[in-house]
Formats: C-alpha cells, structure tokens, sequence
C-alpha cells in the first residue's frame, strides 16, 4: 500500500451562520484510525467532506498523501443499474480489483437494480465500490448505519484489516465502533467560543 498521510490544523466549520466546530486538529500515519464522535447536527459529516476536499473548511488546513476513498449516506452507484454493471462502471475507472462480494453478503444481488436494495444492502454495496478502489485513506461517514450485528462486525474487521495493512480510517459515527488503538476525537471538544474570537 502506497505511503499515506493525513492531517488537519486549526480547522473549524461554517454552516450558514453557525460556527460547527473550531481549532481542531490531529494527524494520521499509516495504521492509524480515528473516530469522530458527538451528537447528530454536531459537524461530523461536515469534517468528513472538508478532510475529503469536498468541502472548504472556514479556517485552517488539510494535508493529504495518499488516495482517498469515501463511504457516506450516498453510495455513489447508478440506482437504475443492476448492481454488478454499477460496480463494473466503477471498476472501469479504479481497475481491476476484488470486490469482495461474497464476503459482503452481495454476490447474489448483481442482477438486481440498485434502486431495489435495502438501506443496508446498499451500505455493503458502498463498502464493496471502496475495497475496489484500493486507496490507503478510507473516510466512512456513519459506516454502520442499517447494519446488523453481523454487518458491523464485518465492517470492524474490514476496517482493522486496512489498518494492519498500512492504511488509514477517519470513522465518523454516533455508534461504538470497535477496533483496537482507535483514538476518538468528540467535535463538542472544539465548540467555538460564543464570540467566535480567535478566528480568521
């Protein structure tokens, strides 16, 4: 896996006339995961989509080294295609790769038109795009909602093995997420002050 990097200094957050978070900041090297943690509406989505260059943070500054992949509420499939000419479309961009389908519980779905899976379905589907593209930097926005029990612990493992690989995970989610030497970031740590000093 190619050498990877990412990290975030002084980084704060507006939405409209909200200020969502300020001064936040840490850095990740290979192996290493971070979940973001806090209540809904909080900004860690927000954080997510800024880290993916998505989003133009208000303040403060991203750095990257190594290919990023996303997994958030949109799965970025065709929802008119059946689900393997969905994967292929995609698979035509990154390259061959295994997308590991029958381990995610989709092998027997490639027929069906992803507009018909279930929410859950469809969050294994998302997990099968970003094995596929093989990048070091995975960022999983909410990763084990409409899961079961069985489908977190899959997406535990999967992420643990990306970690023992030499890669990176930024998880943001309002749920236990377990994996070993995870450090845990709560975005009510960095509420800007009521006057917003201190930013510019």
């Amino acid at each position: 896996m190619q050498e990877c990097r990412i990290a975030a200094q002084d980084l704060a957050c507006r939405r409209g006339d909200r200020l969502l978070f300020a001064r936040l900041g840490f850095a990740l090297g290979p192996g290493e995961a971070l979940q973001l943690g806090g209540a809904n509406g909080i900004g860690k989505s927000s954080l997510i989509r800024i880290l993916a260059g998505l989003l133009a943070p208000y303040a403060g500054t991203v750095e990257r080294a190594g290919a990023i992949a996303l997994v958030d509420e949109r799965p970025a499939l065709d929802p008119h295609l059946p689900l393997g000419q969905a994967l292929a479309f995609w698979q035509r961009l990154d390259g061959p790769a295994d997308f590991q389908a029958a381990r995610l519980g989709i092998a027997a779905l490639m027929d069906i038109p992803v507009r018909y899976l279930s929410t859950g379905q469809k969050k294994r589907a998302a997990l099968a795009r970003l094995i596929g593209q093989g990048a070091p930097i995975w960022l999983l926005d909410e990763p084990l909602n409409g899961l079961d029990a069985k489908g977190t612990a899959l997406v535990e493992t999967l992420v643990a093995e990306h970690c023992t690989e030499g890669g990176i995970a930024v998880i943001a989610s309002h749920q236990p997420f377990t994996l070993a030497g995870m450090t845990r970031i709560e975005l009510s740590d960095f509420l800007p002050s009521p006057s917003g000093k201190g930013l510019s």
